[in-house]
Order: structure tokens, then sequence, then C-alpha cells
């Protein structure tokens, strides 16, 4: 198989462990990328904290896509046009940060440059905050505030309480939204149908290109959905196991030994 179009997790994939993305790994993907070879990044980061990693992989000289938010964004990185859009409904923030107080979890969404907590800022909304280098504000209003359209909510906590939470809500909202874990301490709640494959789908149209001539590399949980749908599903060495069951190759090199370019030199 001829492989035509490369898509790329951010965290535990294409950076490594200090979030860099290595000097090997940067230049195999910008020689793809000037064969002619579109590359994507899709990640549950949001703008924000997709664009440096993107500007990095020089994505704005060859008009390579980002999918932020899981999905629930498409933009051509050159222009910044956005070509695929999808948000929450408008009531659901208001109730889901009545689950995450209920529940004793943390409840973040997003507003242009910054996150807004819908519950007092914990540790991991910390790390989703330095991941992405955007400040956190703390409104106790979020109820009646975030009344304006969000690509996502992401709720914060303990893995085993967010364990247990997640098929609670996936059954509460089955009509509305996605719920599913990025990281063990990350819930996630996308518009309903919003995934990395389901959104990739729509990407492929625009580029015409075949399913099958796609390959996804990631490393998480909500990487499963596009590992599973691309011509080539890629687990990184250092995958969620769940990632690795479903994945078509497992690289031998982890995210901090530049397995990215051991996918690209031996498939591209």
């Amino acid at each position: 198989m001829e492989y035509k179009f490369l898509v790329l997790d951010i965290d535990g994939t294409v950076t490594n462990s200090q979030k860099q993305v290595t000097k090997k790994t940067l230049e195999a993907v910008t020689a793809l990328q000037k064969r002619g070879i579109p590359v994507a990044i899709a990640s549950g980061r949001p703008i924000q904290g997709v664009t440096k990693v993107a500007s990095v992989l020089r994505f704005q000289d060859f008009g390579s896509f980002v999918l932020p938010f899981n999905g629930a964004r498409i933009l051509n990185f050159k222009t910044m046009e956005c070509v695929y859009a999808k948000n929450l409904p408008l009531h659901l923030p208001g109730r889901l940060v009545r689950d995450a107080r209920e529940n004793g979890v943390g409840i973040i969404t997003y507003e242009q440059d910054r996150i807004i907590a819908g519950t007092e800022p914990d540790p991991y909304m910390q790390i989703e905050a330095g991941i992405n280098q955007i400040p956190i504000v703390w409104r106790e209003d979020f109820e009646s505030y975030v009344k304006f359209p969000v690509p996502k909510c992401l709720l914060t906590g303990d893995p085993v309480d967010l364990e247990a939470l997640e098929p609670m809500l996936a059954q509460k909202y089955c009509h509305e939204a996605q719920v599913f874990r990025s990281e063990p301490y990350f819930l996630e709640i996308t518009p309903k149908n919003v995934d990395k494959a389901y959104c990739l789908k729509h990407l492929l149209e625009i580029l015409g290109i075949k399913r099958e001539e796609m390959v996804c590399c990631g490393d998480g949980f909500n990487d499963v959905s596009m590992i599973q749908f691309a011509g080539l599903g890629v687990a990184m060495a250092n995958a969620q196991e769940r990632v690795k069951e479903v994945a078509d190759y497992i690289t031998e090199n982890d995210n901090d030994h530049d397995g990215i370019a051991e996918v690209i030199e031996k498939f591209f």
C-alpha cells in the first residue's frame, strides 16, 4: 500500500516527555511534507495548545491541517481557515457543571485564549493550562456565564473517580454528546459524533484521499477511534494497552526515542 496521509497525536506521540519535538522527528515530518504528503495533528488540545507544535513542524509552510478539540474543529494551518466546526448543545455545560459538583470532580471549558473553570482549580486543570500555556479563570457563575458555543468540556479528577463516572455520563448524555477519557484524569465531553475518526473522514473527503491510504499514530484512549479507522493504525511503544490492542503496528521506539521518525522511515 502506498500511504498518502499521516495523522499525529501530540502528547505521548509526536512530542517527547518534555513536550518537545526532537530534531530527528522534526526532520522526518518536514521531509515528508516537502515530498507533498500532507500531515495532520489530531489532538484533544485547544487551538492554542496545537499551534505551537504545528508551527514547530512547519505546517504553515505546507498547508497541513490541525484538528483541535478531538476534531470539533478542522483548520488549514497555512490559511487558518476553519473548514469544519461543531459545538456542544448550548444547555449542556450548565448541566455538566452540576454533575461535576455533585460527584466531586472538576470541570473546565474554553473561551478564546483562556480556560474557564466551573469548580475550584485543581492540579489536573493546572496540567491542562501548563500544556497549552493558557490561564485558568474560575467562574463560580459558570452555569450562567457559559452561554456561548463551546467545542468541549473537560472533567478533571482522580482516575478512579472518572473511571466510575464515565459510563454514567455516557449513558445520561448518549443522545447529546460523546463521553470518553483522553487521559486517566481527563474525561472529555465533545459534541455527538465528534471524535478523531469521524472528523478525519471529513478531511479525507476534502483532500481526496482514501481511508486505506491514511496512517494514524497515537498513544491515548482518544486515539483509539482514528487508529481503528486508519488504513494503518499505529500505537506508540508507550501507548495505553487499550490502544495497542486495536493497532496494526506498535512502534519499537517510544515517543522519547523518535517513534514517529520510525513510522515515516518504515511506511513512507
